[in-house]
């Protein structure tokens, strides 16, 4: 309790500093924006100096009304200029550019990038002659430079903290993962303590009742009640050695499957009520051998013929069938009882789910634990009709061996 109560604080903790990590992140990003916004700002005003630039050139190289002009150098000019620049007369007939030569002579291309110029920044007009005026216009755009810097900038900062969160929920995902498996270990460690000692605790008293068998042997007693008695105790010897293996490595042996089953089936047919039939078909059978490891097998049986009884509530059938198919042998549980709604088919294998009102829903799915865990193999409801009965069928894989 100590220890899932320090987890739960080392969790909290950790949320807390990681959303505090993230409004911090936050608050810096909105300052990184601001002040590249300035920055781009303090670009885009030196780009406009250096077009006006080119405005006061224009406006100087006008002497009377000749505009007197050297256009070697203001191409030049114009090259050494990061800001695409177009300048041209009403015509479009261009008279200096830095754009590429493939654009220029492209009456199209160079119409459409005039255009886009214009959508960015608003052209600038400067008028020449007195009498007959002509008008050049100075198209600009904006620099790559600029354009990649805000754009990245802007992504940079606006998806940032977003990608801080999506980390943060991702590790609380995994230490999440990481305390539940903590818990559930030591769930399962509190468990496996308990079965083994119960195994403990009941040893001194089976061994008790063993003495006190072989007493009443030699006595003038029913010898049937007494082989009856030394019958249960061998049971709950079983039941002993069971819970002993909980937790342990689990041994599989090769075993006529057909006598495990019998087994549990012969015992159960002495202690069940006089108005149920149980049959099974196991005897009048070729042997089924496969690999299982007897007594927690039986366990399994035990588990699926005891739901049955209940469910028929002192009145009934049940029927136990073995089988072999191809690969796979198979061991079935039928009754004709009341059922189960399709609902709850796979839920009566979960821990705590019963319908009992004193069960604590841990029969099957223990069941289902030592077959699929430790078997390798599958339990699952075939068939179940409300107030039809219900079949439960495990199936094992055959291994090497096995034939």
């Amino acid at each position: 309790m100590l220890r899932l109560r320090r987890n739960t604080i080392v969790i909290v903790v950790g949320l807390a500093l990681a959303s505090l990590s993230v409004y911090y992140t936050w608050r810096v990003s909105a300052d990184m924006k601001h002040e590249d916004e300035m920055a781009i700002e303090q670009l885009r005003e030196d780009e406009r100096n250096a077009v006006e630039m080119w405005e006061d050139i224009l406006r100087n190289t006008n002497i009377g009304s000749q505009m007197v002009y050297n256009p070697e150098l203001l191409n030049e000019l114009a090259e050494h200029t990061n800001v695409p620049l177009v300048i041209a007369d009403e015509r479009l007939n261009v008279l200096v550019s830095n754009l590429p030569d493939e654009v220029v002579s492209n009456p199209k291309r160079l119409r459409e990038e005039i255009m886009q110029m214009s959508d960015k920044n608003k052209p600038i007009s400067v008028s020449y002659g007195m009498i007959r005026q002509r008008v050049f216009t100075i198209y600009f755009g904006t620099t790559d430079y600029l354009t990649l810097v805000s754009s990245a900038h802007s992504r940079a900062l606006q998806f940032f903290p977003y990608v801080q969160l999506i980390i943060i929920v991702i590790f609380a995902i995994f230490a999440y993962i990481a305390f539940s498996s903590t818990k559930q270990n030591e769930q399962n460690r509190v468990w496996v303590g308990l079965a083994k000692e119960t195994a403990h605790q009941l040893g001194t008293p089976t061994s008790s009742l063993l003495g006190w068998i072989e007493y009443l042997r030699s006595q003038a007693v029913d010898q049937m009640a007494v082989e009856e008695m030394s019958k249960d105790l061998a049971h709950l010897m079983k039941i002993v050695d069971r819970f002993s293996k909980i937790g342990s490595e689990t041994q599989l042996s090769s075993m006529n499957i057909n006598e495990v089953v019998g087994d549990t089936v012969m015992y159960f047919r002495r202690r069940i009520p006089r108005n149920v039939s149980l049959t099974y078909n196991g005897l009048a059978m070729s042997p089924i051998r496969v690999s299982i490891n007897a007594a927690l097998f039986e366990w399994v049986i035990e588990n699926l013929m005891k739901n049955s009884l209940d469910a028929l509530q002192g009145q009934g059938a049940i029927n136990v069938e073995v089988g072999e198919s191809g690969d796979t042998v198979f061991v079935e549980v039928s009754d004709t009882g009341k059922g189960i709604p399709k609902s709850n088919w796979t839920r009566i294998f979960e821990p705590g789910f019963t319908t009992k009102t004193r069960g604590w829903g841990l029969g099957l799915s223990l069941s289902r634990r030592i077959i699929e865990e430790y078997h390798k193999g599958k339990i699952a409801v075939v068939r179940s009709e409300m107030g039809g009965g219900t079949t439960i069928r495990v199936t094992l894989k055959r291994r090497e061996g096995d034939e």
